[in-house]
């Protein structure tokens, strides 16, 4: 026989109550999906934000002026593809705050073998802190951010990378000291990083003329929305495909590889499509006297030359850097502000 015995008001009367309560509190927290779901304001505060963690973490500051906050707790990454600066920042972002960041790759847990995404995210859900998730497709971001108890940050899907917007955004800003008025210029491919780049860009005041080849079609909500959002903020965003008219006057010139993870077994044709793509000094020519080169990484010789890829005006390594305070700032203003921004 037992020796432990529960009282019958417990029975009757605490279960109901604590139910209703759980019931009360069951609505998904805020998540980190895409740059569309935030305000312009919102938006600039994560920048400012991510420059203020960067100031801290470079002058050594870090023990004296941000308190661990997640100290003790758990960050979750779950990731389905590989990576280099997600991984990294993730676990930096994660290690900043005190938490203890826990990878979780595709060989790692039971998800698509045993478990669904629905069962993967109640477990871990309720065992951490947030999860940053770098996924395959936007609906396991959707379905990741509907049925967790704690934050999604989404740390790429094939529609979006907002984490990467952020960064570029704290990039152009540090390189020309204001975003308002310049001119982004994207050459390449319709995807996931200008989708959220675009979005970014025009809410920071950044005018943005999108090449594309014959063919290939932009995101018709990226469109949409963002040119409603352009309204707002007097700035043009608009779709090319010449790559010279978007890059004359430009200030920033950015590509990305034109065959993404998991199109390899299209990269003959593809890379067919984007002949005259290739940012190239002789592209850049017509671009405004200060422009300057920006690239997500890992980078393809395809879309970009040497010769301005390890130039003086190219930005990528400092662009690299930023993804851990875009990371550091994403973390502190979903978990642990629980999404209140500004």
């Amino acid at each position: 026989m037992s020796m432990f015995k529960i009282p019958k008001l417990v029975l009757s009367q605490g279960f109901p109550s604590l139910n209703r309560k759980l019931a009360q509190t069951t609505k998904p927290p805020r998540s980190l999906i895409s740059i569309l779901e935030l305000s312009n304001q919102e938006l600039s505060s994560l920048v400012e934000r991510a420059a203020y963690h960067k100031t801290q973490y470079k002058s050594g500051k870090i023990s004296s002026q941000v308190s661990p906050s997640l100290f003790g707790k758990v960050a979750a990454l779950l990731f389905t593809k590989r990576s280099t600066r997600t991984r990294i920042s993730s676990e930096g972002a994660a290690v900043y705050f005190g938490a203890h960041p826990m990878f979780l790759g595709k060989d790692d847990i039971q998800l698509g073998v045993n478990e669904s995404f629905y069962d993967t995210t109640k477990v871990i859900s309720s065992m951490t802190s947030c999860i940053f998730a770098r996924v395959d497709k936007h609906s396991q971001i959707q379905e990741l951010a509907q049925h967790s108890t704690v934050p999604i940050i989404n740390s790429l899907c094939d529609r979006f990378h907002p984490l990467q917007a952020i960064t570029d955004i704290l990039t152009i800003r540090e390189a020309f000291g204001f975003t308002k008025g310049l001119k982004l210029a994207w050459v390449g491919d319709s995807n996931n990083v200008i989708n959220d780049l675009a979005i970014a860009a025009i809410r920071s005041g950044i005018n943005v003329s999108i090449a594309i080849p014959q063919g290939i079609e932009m995101d018709e909500e990226i469109i949409s929305k963002g040119q409603q959002i352009a309204q707002e903020t007097d700035t043009v965003l608009e779709v090319t495909h010449d790559p010279k008219k978007a890059v004359k006057d430009a200030n920033v010139l950015v590509t990305d590889t034109f065959v993404s993870m998991g199109q390899e077994a299209e990269s003959k044709a593809k890379l067919a499509q984007f002949q005259g793509f290739q940012i190239s000094s002789d592209l850049a020519s017509g671009a405004a006297p200060d422009w300057k080169f920006m690239h997500c990484l890992p980078r393809h010789k395809e879309e970009v030359t040497d010769e301005v890829f390890y130039s003086d005006r190219s930005l990528v390594f400092p662009e690299a850097e930023n993804r851990l305070y875009a990371a550091i700032a994403a973390l502190e203003g979903f978990v642990i502000n629980e999404g209140r921004l500004v």
